[in-house]
């Protein structure tokens, strides 16, 4: 397949008078998996409908390999979605649903017959050509849909929110099985979901929306260890969210206080006075004795999830998220302890 970049290019969509894009401009990478991340309502599944050509931006170009399909109808934008629901036709066995779409352009039946059997064998499903949906489960019956989709061979992949009608074991396997298959073909993917574990484990870019327009992009791991907002901070992951004020400022280092607490840290941002800073619940440290820089906390709950702790702490900034992987060192109910911080774990946030 061949590899091609989609651009939003100011990009706004609006229902009435409500705005569900606002002047968007993004570009999906060729041949990457870009995520849509954000919660209901935020504008990503209206912007991947705008790339399939199934709602009409009200401004702005779309293009797909450079070209301004904007106007185009989804007929002609070479592109395939995989939808919540399946969209399996029910009256069909499986072969014959993932070589629908070949059948309405006309490929010959020997030639249709032969790449849909190919692709099932790509998604493991090649044993299963006469059965019937209903005789298939959930994970199967998405892998169907995945196939009828690349059989095409189409320049854009989409999925709106493919996993949603899964289980957890399942939504793991199956989205571990779309992210191998991207890599393997190396088409443009473009995937809608609201969940963060999702779009972290499986993406090279992720963008987070909120509220019509992007709060946030880049690589997964990047936008977790540096969220720019509170927003973004809670929504990928788990966050401490602190009020600091700055002490001193001097080029690009920070000289913050929280409590007791100082530390320099550097950053870009043009803060002034009073701020904001997100902490991992992962980067705090569960200390027994005082040391230097500290924060005495006292556990008011306490959760084993198999491989960590999960403890709530009251502290003098408030109640702290902390998550611990050492299990020998078991913090009780009503222990008080003192929490640490690397300044790695620290991020100073816009807002």
């Amino acid at each position: 397949m061949k590899k091609v970049k989609v651009e939003f290019i100011n990009i706004t969509k609006k229902f009435n008078q409500t705005l569900a894009v606002n002047n968007v401009s993004c570009t999906f990478e060729p041949g990457s998996l870009t995520t849509l991340l954000g919660p209901s309502g935020c504008g990503k599944t209206t912007s991947l409908r705008l790339i399939a050509g199934l709602e009409r931006a009200t401004s702005g170009k779309i293009l797909i390999d450079n070209e301004d399909v904007t106007l185009l109808p989804a007929t002609d934008r070479d592109v395939s979605m995989v939808f919540q629901s399946y969209a399996l036709f029910p009256h069909m066995n499986v072969l014959e649903n993932v070589s629908y779409g070949l059948k309405m352009i006309k490929i010959p039946k020997e030639e249709y017959i032969t790449k849909s059997l190919k692709t099932l064998e790509l998604v493991g499903l090649k044993e299963y050509e006469n059965r019937m949906p209903s005789e298939i489960s959930g994970g199967q019956q998405q892998r169907v849909a995945v196939a009828r989709a690349i059989v095409l061979k189409p320049k854009v992949l989409l999925f709106d929110e493919p996993l949603s009608n899964l289980d957890a074991k399942l939504r793991r396997q199956v989205r571990e099985d779309i992210r191998n298959l991207q890599q393997t073909l190396g088409v443009t993917t473009i995937y809608v979901t609201h969940d963060q574990e999702e779009a972290l484990a499986i993406s090279d870019k992720v963008i987070v929306m909120n509220e019509a327009i992007i709060a946030q992009e880049g690589a997964a791991k990047d936008l977790y260890i540096n969220p720019k907002s509170k927003f973004v901070a809670n929504f990928i992951g788990d966050a401490n969210i602190i009020s600091a004020s700055i002490k001193e400022k001097k080029d690009n280092k920070y000289l913050i206080n929280f409590s007791n607490i100082e530390i320099s840290i550097s950053s870009h941002l043009n803060l002034t006075n009073n701020i904001s800073v997100s902490i991992r619940p992962e980067k705090i440290i569960i200390n027994t004795n005082s040391i230097s820089n500290s924060l005495k906390g006292k556990v008011i709950t306490s959760s084993f999830v198999g491989t960590s702790y999960q403890y709530t702490l009251s502290t003098p900034i408030g109640n702290l998220y902390v998550v611990s992987t050492d299990t020998s060192n078991y913090k009780k109910l009503n222990d008080e302890v003192f929490l640490s911080f690397d300044i790695d774990a620290i991020t100073l946030l816009e807002d």
